[in-house]
């Protein structure tokens, strides 16, 4: 697939040095680097999933970020919400996020929105993204996230996780024309998904969202790059406890 963001002129003497082992990445390189400093990357969540892919992808060197959440950290978020710590309880993860965000890639230019997204304003809050990664807990919220992505023709890094199990894939409305589009409607049609029980009630394996938002991380930087397959029409599903991984294929609907 071809590179989604053009590349920046040139990277700062400290980034080059910071980012010197993506350079040498074969698939990325000096001007895959470049291209990660241009992207845009929303993410909506920033709590299980949402920690791991808004470090790694501060890491990776992505130029600017918007983090959408409106909770605050709580202690109970500790145990799988490594962008948090402590000392940030009571604080807005959007906020305690931002800042885990430029410890790791000062050159990073992070836009917290502390609101919840819904459908008046899910086209505002991503719009001018290259990328949104959706690691929201409510099925009504990843509906508003589809649905903007959707309107807007830019692709969706989507990934859930309970208890012990994790699901990973890539949505896009408007891919290149040598793809075919799938949607969120492809996997979950209206209707079929009902409402999960939450992690309160079922628990989830903190090591395990770290797993799945590393994956998801990794499916914006090959977007971006051009790098490798991504996961568009193909589900990754993570068992923990059997330490297996296997792939669903995503068909478009016949009607859609």
């Amino acid at each position: 697939m071809q590179p989604l963001v053009a590349p920046v002129p040139a990277l700062e003497p400290a980034e080059l040095v910071r980012t010197a082992r993506h350079a040498v990445l074969a698939g990325i390189g000096e001007e895959g680097q470049r291209r990660l400093a241009a992207a845009h990357v929303a993410v909506v969540g920033a709590g299980g999933i949402g920690s791991p892919v808004l470090l790694a992808l501060a890491a990776a060197g992505i130029g600017t970020i918007t983090v959408i959440d409106d909770d605050v950290v709580e202690l109970t978020n500790l145990q799988r919400q490594l962008a948090h710590r402590a000392e940030d309880v009571g604080t807005p993860k959007s906020a305690s996020a931002a800042r885990a965000i430029l410890a790791l890639s000062p050159a990073t230019v992070v836009a917290p929105e502390a609101v919840r997204l819904d459908t008046s304003n899910a086209v505002r809050l991503i719009g001018g993204a290259d990328v949104v990664v959706d690691t929201s807990d409510s099925f009504h919220t990843r509906r508003d996230v589809a649905a903007a992505a959707e309107e807007l023709g830019i692709p969706l890094v989507w990934g859930a996780v309970q208890e012990w199990h994790a699901q990973v894939t890539v949505f896009w409305s408007a891919p290149p024309e040598e793809h075919q589009p799938v949607i969120l409607a492809d996997l979950f049609p209206p209707g079929s998904e009902g409402e999960p029980p939450s992690c309160a009630q079922v628990g989830v394996l903190g090591s395990l969202c770290l797993q799945a938002g590393g994956v998801a991380a990794g499916e914006v930087v090959k977007l971006v790059t051009g790098a490798g397959e991504p996961l568009l029409g193909r589900l990754a599903v993570i068992d923990a406890l059997s330490a297996r991984q296997h792939e669903i294929m995503i068909r478009p609907q016949v009607n859609a």
